[in-house]
């Protein structure tokens, strides 16, 4: 195992990693999706809450429950409204990494250009406005990268050419940084509006920038429904989310139709006594069956008796959710993106995985699906309630252990990183508070020295 640890390839990844750290977009990056761990989880336990309570587990609530309603709202504003709160925490890094003088400004600026693009207006037959929710998820995260980027850099560009409104230094900051982001903040309206308007009239009000930009993915992928294909696919996915792209979304409108018609073939088979059959789509949630995405659940385990403070920390704050295939607090908290170490485990898990669930399904041990499940449920639930088969419900603990040998080399490489780091942390931390404490000792003794005088 050293061997490995001390190879070309993982030195390669560390310098890579290293690289990366001193990108400041990349960094600023890894801070915003790191200080998004509080949303996360709070949408993440209101998740589970409604799953738990509601008609798909227990029933406690029924699907007309005023009280399920309400449990959404969490929700709502948290996990499926990411996007928004990604587009806040970059802006503010990344204009911090910059040095700018308000990056609390900078980040409210590059919100407001990302509603400009992705936050659309819906007129009902009544004329009830309303906003298009669809893009301030997951799915329109890449965008609110891009976003971020060309706001802040049109915010420090006219702060270095002084094209601003400057106020005078007797009037209060807060008034200063409002005044100052006029301007620029009126470059980026003027920016996001035109591209907007652009891509509408040029598809026909077909597409708006996010609608379109996931348009394109989706075209060379949606050919890819074979057994090499579902393969292919899935790894592309994977590949997108570590660019910061939710490539499961991306997938789930070309892949869910062709399940729910493979599984309704089956059901009818079923019904009229006759063996059910395996279709290449089924593969596609053995890229989530363990923990979600990337199957991260072993990671989990792993990073909750980590000698790192942050995996430790991470791990156990993502288990359960984990466990309900819920994967954000581990993709974001470790983080996943954008990390060349963490990045590989997380690509090859799919396949891997998938490749255990096809031998399983070939010698007969899995049973393919015939009744359709597509609300989230913890391991094991869905798979025994698509098919009635308890092999089913077993194997998704099964595959904890292919997804644990793969994650494990590549976590103790990047936990080593990350204790080393926090070990000078520390050692800088504790310096700083020696030559503070020497500091207020020799002023101690100077005050000494002049009373005695």
């Amino acid at each position: 195992m050293e061997r490995f640890f001390n190879s070309k390839l993982m030195i390669g990844l560390q310098r890579a990693g290293q690289g990366l750290g001193n990108n400041k977009f990349i960094t600023a990056l890894q801070a915003a999706m790191m200080s998004l761990m509080g949303i996360l989880m709070v949408g993440a336990i209101f998740q589970i809450a409604m799953s738990v309570l509601g008609p798909t587990m227990f029933g406690v609530l029924s699907a007309k429950n005023i009280l399920l309603a309400y449990l959404k709202i969490p929700f709502q504003f948290s996990m499926n409204s990411m996007s928004i709160w990604v587009v806040l925490f970059l802006g503010f890094h990344y204009a911090k990494n910059l040095k700018m003088t308000a990056p609390i400004m900078n980040a409210i600026d590059a919100l407001f250009g990302f509603w400009i693009v992705a936050g659309g207006l819906l007129v009902s037959k009544t004329g009830t406005i309303s906003i298009d929710t669809t893009y301030l998820g997951a799915q329109g995260m890449f965008i609110g990268f891009v976003v971020v980027w060309i706001s802040v850099r049109v915010e420090k560009l006219c702060t270095d050419k002084n094209i601003r409104i400057n106020m005078p230094d007797a009037v209060p900051q807060f008034l200063q940084d409002g005044f100052a982001s006029i301007v620029p903040l009126l470059f980026n309206a003027v920016i996001f509006l035109s591209a907007s308007l652009l891509v509408t009239i040029g598809t026909a009000g077909k597409y708006n920038i996010c609608s379109g930009f996931m348009e394109l993915l989706a075209i060379p992928l949606s050919a890819l429904t074979s057994t090499v294909g579902i393969f292919v696919l899935c790894i592309l996915g994977a590949l997108l989310w570590t660019f910061g792209i939710h490539g499961t979304m991306i997938l789930v409108p070309i892949v869910m139709p062709l399940v729910i018609q493979a599984v309704s073939e089956n059901a009818a088979l079923q019904a009229a006594g006759k063996p059910v059959v395996f279709a290449p789509v089924m593969l596609f949630s053995f890229m989530a069956v363990a923990g979600g995405t990337g199957n991260t659940l072993p990671l989990a385990l792993m990073a909750m008796r980590s000698k790192s403070k942050q995996l430790s920390a991470v791990g156990k704050l993502s288990v359960i959710p984990g466990w309900f295939k819920i994967n954000e607090p581990m993709t974001f908290g470790i983080p996943i993106m954008y990390n060349p170490i963490m990045s590989i485990p997380f690509v090859l898990n799919i396949p891997v995985v998938m490749l255990c669930a096809l031998i399983l399904y070939k010698i007969g041990f899995l049973t393919p699906g015939w009744i359709v499940i597509t609300v989230i449920l913890p391991m094991g639930f869905g798979s025994y309630l698509s098919t009635l088969s308890w092999r089913n419900a077993l194997t998704d603990y099964l595959m904890l252990i292919p997804s644990a040998l793969i994650w494990y080399p590549f976590f103790k490489v990047y936990e080593k990183q990350l204790i080393a780091k926090e070990a000078a942390v520390a050692a800088q931390e504790k310096q700083t508070v020696t030559q503070n404490e020497i500091k207020a000792s020799i002023q101690e003794d100077d005050v000494d020295i002049e009373g005695e005088v």
